[in-house]
């Protein structure tokens, strides 16, 4: 599956989705992220970010969003429906942040000052060497398959149980 493999391959257009969730003001909030696991058994993806973004705080009052995937080389859309739960800690956080913590990106997890705060800010002297690391899991409820091509375009939604084509 393109997905897994996506995980997999640094260079993956589908390694860096978009992640559309819902702002305080109700409007929505789009970013690119970094997919990390796809597991096909349980229609889960998982990303990893920093407990303190936005992000999180959006996700906990709303947690259904939208991964959007695009990939030139296969001229394919993916907007997949998602119910993400955010995981702070806990067995899985720390089986992550095991692996995490050995890489150049266990900084970004490190950082004393949270993501988006001001510079001139000063970060706060208790978060010396805590790790901030939050898992995202993404329960797949739904796919919009979508093929630009020049022969026509093709659409489908795949969803747990159904398959159904769709006018692109």
């Amino acid at each position: 599956m393109e997905l897994g493999r996506a995980t997999q391959d640094r260079h993956h257009a589908w390694r860096t989705p978009v992640l559309a969730t819902t702002a305080k003001d109700g409007l929505p909030d789009a970013r690119t992220v970094v997919l990390r696991e796809a597991d096909v058994n349980t229609a889960q993806l998982r990303i990893y970010t920093d407990g303190r973004s936005e992000k999180v705080s959006q996700l906990s009052e709303q947690p259904n969003a939208l991964l959007v995937f695009w990939s030139h080389r296969l001229n394919w859309q993916l907007r997949v429906r998602v119910s993400i739960t955010a995981h702070a800690s806990g067995p899985l956080v720390e089986s992550v942040w095991s692996r995490v913590s050995q890489s150049a990106a266990a900084g970004d997890y490190l950082s004393p000052s949270a993501p988006g705060s001001a510079r001139s800010a000063a970060p706060p002297n208790d978060a010396a060497h805590q790790h901030h690391l939050v898992v995202l899991s993404a329960q797949v409820n739904e796919i919009d398959w979508l093929e630009l091509a020049r022969g026509g375009h093709r659409r489908a939604r795949l969803s747990a149980d159904t398959w159904e084509w769709l006018t692109p």
